[in-house]
């Protein structure tokens, strides 16, 4: 049978709770596979295994459970070998690679930001920012509404207003963030988000990270800005030079 993957931890890791269950339905019995300084935190795999919510937490709720009590390596949800002997191969086979990243996630925890522009308020800072929109909605305000290809104009104007303005925030949210952490990984392009990003913090310095979180909302009220965290720090894992053999990874862990 497959082996689902939810972590990878140093092999002096604390024991999880006897009777942990995982993924499937009914949930299938977590358990270690050790493999020299290093071990992986795995359970059968289940057949046609998809993104449910039960399955979702159930990952998650391993992953919870072990950092509890030291750093875990978290894989995304869906991470699957052939078998046990690949899981303890890839161990051995990148087990400097994987110490490294123990040593440094050690201590440290993923805030996932995503923000977004409040429509109302963000066009009323794009009319009192740009004069030339400004002059052509007076415009066609006075000839009546203007014509067809004046509110085509108009619209147009906002449209590339509103662009710039969320490429100008979405530095600006990066910007503030990242000086309050110690790394930053840019999340891949939403047509719902002008910025996704992920930040890399220590556990003892989050109070700080979210203090400047609240300071970005009151400077920049036109913005929505939404945190999710603490979580593990799927983003900083980085497998090395390709992924491991012999494993397929799935949907990426919930974020909402």
């Amino acid at each position: 049978m497959s082996t689902y993957v939810y972590g990878i931890t140093a092999a002096s890791h604390p024991s999880l709770p006897e009777g942990m269950g995982g993924v499937g339905d009914p949930a299938l019995p977590v358990r270690v596979l050790k493999e020299g300084d290093l071990a992986a935190i795995v359970s059968d795999a289940p057949e046609g295994l998809k993104p449910k919510r039960r399955d979702l937490l159930a990952h998650q709720n391993v992953l919870s459970e072990a950092g509890a009590d030291g750093c875990v390596l978290p894989m995304r949800f869906g991470s699957v070998a052939p078998d046990d002997g690949t899981v303890t191969g890839v161990l051995a086979e990148r087990s400097e690679h994987y110490k490294e990243r123990l040593g440094t996630l050690d201590g440290k925890v993923e805030y996932n930001v995503k923000a977004t522009h409040d429509e109302e308020a963000v066009l009323h800072r794009v009319m009192s920012e740009n004069p030339e929109v400004r002059a052509v909605t007076e415009a066609n305000r006075q000839a009546g509404g203007g014509s067809y290809e004046q509110r085509l104009r108009l619209g147009e104007m906002v449209v590339a207003a509103v662009k710039a303005r969320e490429a100008e925030d979405a530095s600006e949210v990066q910007q503030a963030l990242e000086p309050v952490a110690e790394a930053m990984s840019v999340g891949p392009e939403s047509s719902g988000w002008l910025a996704n990003v992920s930040f890399l913090v220590g556990r003892d310095s989050a109070a700080s990270f979210l203090a400047v979180v609240d300071q970005l909302r009151k400077s920049h009220p036109h913005l929505d800005v939404r945190v999710n965290g603490p979580l593990p720090p799927y983003s900083f894992v980085d497998p090395g030079p390709a992924e491991p053999a012999g494993t397929t990874v799935g949907i990426d862990h919930a974020e909402e």
